[in-house]
């Protein structure tokens, strides 16, 4: 059951993002060809702006679930075992405790904006537009959560997978496969 819903978590975020992006890829290139035409769109540049927000907060939940922010794996793989899991766990205190943070005071400017809408297009509260706070914040926690365990399992373990050196393992790996191909080339001549 966790599987599935991490699974559908991921795989829901994921569709969001490659829409979020392709829709604001949309709305500049529109508003790029009808601006050297002459007939610019007085929404563009806030529509925009919102949507790279949105792409912003929603982009790094999704890269919460992937672990794929800067972290410091290299500093806990070099603690002794024992230290790896209460490390981590501190951690991962202090980023959910930041974004529980987040996720409140969003809520609280929701409030504040209530009533107001965007600039352009008067139709659309600005609640909306920056409802993205509390909701990325929410995001981000559940990502963090749903990543947690396979985190504690490699710190129990051999120690956190560094997706940064994770390319870098990956082409040195084919180098070497390369390379010890080569003698058994050069022979056979």
């Amino acid at each position: 059951m966790f599987h599935a819903f991490r699974t559908a978590f991921d795989r829901t975020l994921t569709a969001f993002v490659i829409t979020l992006l392709a829709a604001l890829a949309v709305v500049v290139l529109l508003g790029v060809a009808c601006r050297k035409l002459g007939i610019p769109l007085v929404w563009y540049d806030e529509g925009a702006s919102i949507m790279l927000a949105w792409l912003t907060y929603y982009g790094a939940a999704l890269a919460a679930l992937k672990r794929a922010h800067i972290g410091f794996p290299g500093l806990i793989n070099a603690m002794p075992p024992r230290w790896r899991v209460p490390s981590v766990l501190v951690g991962e205190v202090c980023v959910i405790g930041f974004f529980a943070l987040l996720t409140w005071f969003g809520v609280q400017v929701l409030q504040i904006l209530e009533g107001d809408t965007m600039v352009s297009l008067t139709w659309v509260p600005t609640q909306l537009t920056q409802s993205v706070i509390p909701v990325g914040g929410a995001l981000f926690i559940v990502a963090q959560l749903l990543s947690l365990p396979e985190v504690l399992q490699q710190a129990r373990g051999a120690g956190i997978e560094d997706h940064e050196q994770k390319p870098v393992a990956e082409v040195m790996g084919e180098v070497e496969r390369a390379e010890a191909t080569l003698p058994a080339q050069g022979g056979a001549r």
